[in-house]
């Protein structure tokens, strides 16, 4: 069989939950025993097939924008990583069919995340804390990119698919393939992909050093027997594009990664290892080189039945070290060793599904120290989570979930031992080597809805945290060397007599802040005789604050609600989606509000008819009436715009 039983259980989905029979796909991300959408306690999403291919970015955060509870960093076209639920940075795990990505992204907005979703086959979205599974760093939530670099089942024959584009605001030009061949003992993987863009053009001109370009691919195989399987995968991955700030500096990005991963019986594992380097060059010369090399890797065992339950045991480690060498190094060198030990049970009551689950972690963080960073030094932090779950099935149509977190989160490096300027950002940012654990309690409640091709889901959540790390700006100032309020007798942003440009100092504060939310999605079928016509409603609010003034928190996304008119006829689709983003006027310390806007897109697509190979071609109009629109979550709103009406084109085959 070509496709494995997970696979055929989810081909032809359409984009998400919202879609009937998306909702009996099995997501894995979520669940260490996999799960469809309707009985996962957690909010999930699930993008594949053709809704991917309509949404596909040069980024995952671009790619997953305007999903419920989902918005970006936005740092330009190249550079832009999910926000989910108001959460960003370390508290959203991104992973690469399940393991880390062990970049530098997270440090700072301008810092791609070196994968190219072009080459994407699934995309799982978990809304909400997971850290019984991947630690507290996924307090807000997970993104799990899968695309068989190491093929787990076995594969007989030969298939593959292409997709090529050529548009849009950024005249994007890119090419990617995959193939994939096997005996049914072995499989092999192979993909690449190249992408060019020129500056994004916006409703207010172009956006200088917004251009770009990326390469990529990797090799994988894999050796198959009854009830398991052992593979390996190289992938490579290279990028140049420039840092919209910063107009005489671009970022050369190369990423090396070596994964093995194998099953047998109910126990399972996957290793990654990484070697990431980026280099900030203004003109011909280097200014800072960023580095992080390291493993990521997880071994689970599916016990199967102990009594009435099903559950899974597993031990999580990754450990990387990290430098910054250079002018604009604002964070010394440091190491990272995390091992976590975590233990997740199921239990089925007739029209109930009860969930437990329970981790602990040691996380050490070592400095280097150096300079302006002080003494060598280190800490370590012991941290427990866990979570409890239910979903009641009123019927077969209608379902109740609940789920209730405790999370405990170490502290990162670079919220610990910054200490320098952040010119990407245009602040001077300050670690806090003090800071404690950061503890949080969620609860998230949800109803949902199916009935054939109509679904629905409402969620509300609620986090609360004891000592939430914060950047946030202080009201002082420093110059390039660390100087507190130098004066600047121009006017000019410039420390008199030192040449020194003046920063805003932010700070890494623990605070006690709450963020709560909702979010709803629905698909309905209107109109069924001459082909069919569906509606899709959604709409999503998240509001954070800081609980002893009452101040919002910076960079929370706006009130949003969407709506789509998706039609399809025989080989043709066509799709018109609207969204609307209303003002953002609750803004935290040193922030600007933003303006409210709406957006209108368009798409149509034409499938020819060919006996061995699925053949698609498609028309995407971006931001048909050119309007002006600023994402709130970026650090760069106010400087770079959304981009401006484009239109892109694209053929997608497969065989």
């Amino acid at each position: 069989m070509r496709r494995t039983l997970l696979a055929r259980a989810i081909a032809g989905a359409v984009s998400f939950v919202g879609a009937a029979d998306a909702q009996d796909a099995v997501v894995v991300t979520a669940s260490p025993l996999g799960s469809g959408l309707f009985d996962l306690v957690s909010p999930a999403e699930v993008l594949e097939g053709d809704a991917l291919v309509r949404r596909r970015a040069g980024s995952l955060g671009e790619t997953l924008e305007g999903s419920p509870g989902i918005s970006s960093t936005y740092f330009g076209p190249q550079a832009s990583r999910p926000v989910i639920r108001g959460l960003d940075a370390d508290r959203i795990r991104i992973l690469q069919n399940g393991v880390g990505t062990l970049d530098a992204s997270s440090l700072s907005f301008d810092h791609a995340v070196p994968y190219d979703p072009l080459v994407a086959e699934r995309v799982e979205v978990v809304r909400g804390p997971a850290a019984v599974l991947y630690g507290g760093n996924a307090v807000g939530g997970v993104v799990n990119v899968m695309d068989n670099r190491i093929p787990d089942t076995p594969i007989r024959g030969a298939t593959g698919r292409a997709e090529g584009r050529y548009g849009g605001p950024d005249t994007e030009r890119s090419l990617g393939g995959v193939v994939e061949g096997g005996n049914g003992r072995f499989s092999l993987h192979a993909d690449g992909f190249t992408r060019r863009t020129d500056e994004l053009k916006t409703p207010l001109g172009r956006l200088a050093n917004s251009n770009g370009s990326a390469d990529g691919g990797s090799l994988g195989g894999s050796l198959h027997w009854d009830g398991g399987y052992l593979g390996l995968a190289y992938q490579g991955f290279g990028s140049n594009y420039g840092s919209i700030p910063e107009p005489d500096v671009r970022i050369d990005m190369k990423s090396e990664r070596w994964d093995v991963a194998g099953a047998a019986g109910g126990l399972k594992f996957k290793l990654g290892r990484t070697d990431y380097e980026h280099k900030e060059l203004e003109g011909e010369e280097v200014g800072t080189t960023f580095s992080n090399k390291g493993s990521d890797g997880r071994l689970e065992y599916a016990h199967g039945k102990l009594g009435p339950l099903n559950g899974a045991l597993g031990v999580h480690f990754s450990a990387f070290d990290f430098s910054a060498l250079g002018d604009e190094a604002f964070v010394p060198s440091t190491s990272t060793d995390a091992k976590g030990l975590f233990l997740y049970e199921e239990l089925p009551l007739r029209d109930w599904k009860l969930s437990a689950g329970v981790r602990g972690d040691r996380t050490q963080v070592d400095s280097a120290g150096g300079d302006r960073f002080g003494p060598a030094q280190g800490r370590i932090f012991n941290a427990v989570s866990s979570a409890f779950g239910v979903v009641y099935s009123l019927s077969k149509q209608v379902a109740l979930a609940g789920n209730l977190s405790f999370t405990q989160r170490a502290p990162t490096f670079y919220e610990l031992y910054a200490n320098g300027p952040h010119v990407a950002t245009g602040v001077f940012e300050v670690g806090n080597a003090a800071a404690e654990k950061e503890k949080s309690r969620s609860f998230d409640l949800g109803v949902r809805w199916r009935q054939g091709p109509n679904s629905a889901s409402v969620s509300a959540f609620h986090t609360r945290f004891d000592n939430f790390i914060a950047l946030s700006g202080s009201g002082n100032t420093r110059g390039a060397d660390g100087e507190l309020n130098p004066v600047d007798g121009d006017g000019d942003g410039v420390a008199d007599g030192s040449g020194e440009e003046i920063l805003p100092e932010f700070l890494y504060q623990s605070v006690p802040a709450v963020f709560r939310g909702l979010e709803a999605q629905g698909r309905w079928r209107a109109y069924e005789r001459q082909g069919a016509l569906d509606v899709e409603l959604k709409g999503d609010y998240v509001r954070a604050e800081d609980r002893n003034t009452g101040q919002p928190l910076p960079r929370i996304a706006p009130a949003r609600l969407g709506a789509a008119l998706d039609y399809a006829l025989g080989r043709y689709n066509a799709r018109i989606d609207v969204q609307h983003a209303w003002e953002q006027s609750r803004v935290g310390p040193e922030e600007t509000p933003t303006d409210g806007y709406t957006l209108v897109n368009l798409h149509f697509g034409y499938r020819f008819a060919l006996e061995s190979t699925a053949l698609q071609a498609f028309l995407r109009v971006n931001n048909l009436f050119d309007e002006v629109a600023r994402n709130h979550t970026s650090f760069i709103k106010d400087i770079a715009p959304l981009g401006g009406r484009g239109v892109l084109v694209g053929l997608r085959g497969s065989f």
